[in-house]
């Protein structure tokens, strides 16, 4: 039986929720981008902490994983459809968060 939520952004949040997800997402708003990558663009999240959340977020059917079948092995993110559907919440959220920064001073990396 499907989880039952009393407001659609308890939904929201329970999807997107999380540091890490939605940092995974915002970058991959930005293109497609391989599993090192990623580990560089989020400095903080440990290898066990970015393989578990790519593998949550996938199976929430919002990044897809592709395996390119090289030696040594080559993997590719992206947003799926769904996950795309996203862009204009992530994009509200860096809008906010940097409009934040710049009105209380503080660093935000780029």
């Amino acid at each position: 039986m499907p989880k039952r939520y009393s407001c659609p952004v308890e939904l929201t949040v329970d999807i997107v929720g999380g540091r890490w997800r939605t940092v995974l997402l915002a970058r991959l708003k930005e293109g497609v981008h391989r599993y090192g990558e990623l580990r560089r663009l989020t400095p903080g999240i440990s290898e066990k902490m970015l393989t578990q959340r790519l593998r949550e977020l996938e199976a929430d059917g919002l990044i897809t994983r592709r395996d390119l079948g090289t030696t040594p092995p080559h993997v590719e993110y992206d947003l799926t459809a769904e996950g795309r559907t996203l862009i204009p919440l992530l994009q509200a959220m860096y809008d906010w968060g940097a409009a934040r920064a710049a009105r209380t001073g503080t660093e935000v990396g780029a």
